[in-house]
């Protein structure tokens, strides 16, 4: 299981409590790979971008007029957190439902 969020972030780091089987990637030092940020895109579409993130309040229109995918490789702190990869499936968050489909209780 991976891990991909923000050090700095409290509900990544809750969710780190929770998983410590996981590993962490930080997304600001470490990135997303490609394949991952497809998929994750594929499965939530705008929901992978975090509309309220300080990142995203800083961008001009013509930014965040930019494709998903180009955004969140240049600025890999817009993406909405955590985002876990369990085998084949992707989560995106750590709301209830995530934390019951992970068995976390």
């Amino acid at each position: 299981m991976v891990l991909y969020g923000l050090k700095t972030c409290d509900t990544c780091r809750k969710a780190l409590k929770s998983l410590a089987e996981a590993r962490f990637v930080d997304v600001r030092g470490d990135g997303v790979p490609t394949d991952v940020l497809k998929r994750a895109h594929a499965q939530f579409g705008a929901a992978l971008l975090n509309t309220r993130s300080t990142t995203w309040r800083g961008l001009n229109e013509t930014e965040r007029a930019r494709p998903p995918l180009d955004l969140l490789a240049d600025h890999p702190t817009l993406m909405k957190r955590p985002l876990i990869e369990n085998g084949d499936q992707l989560m995106l968050g750590w709301g209830a439902d995530v934390q019951a489909a992970l068995g976390v209780v």
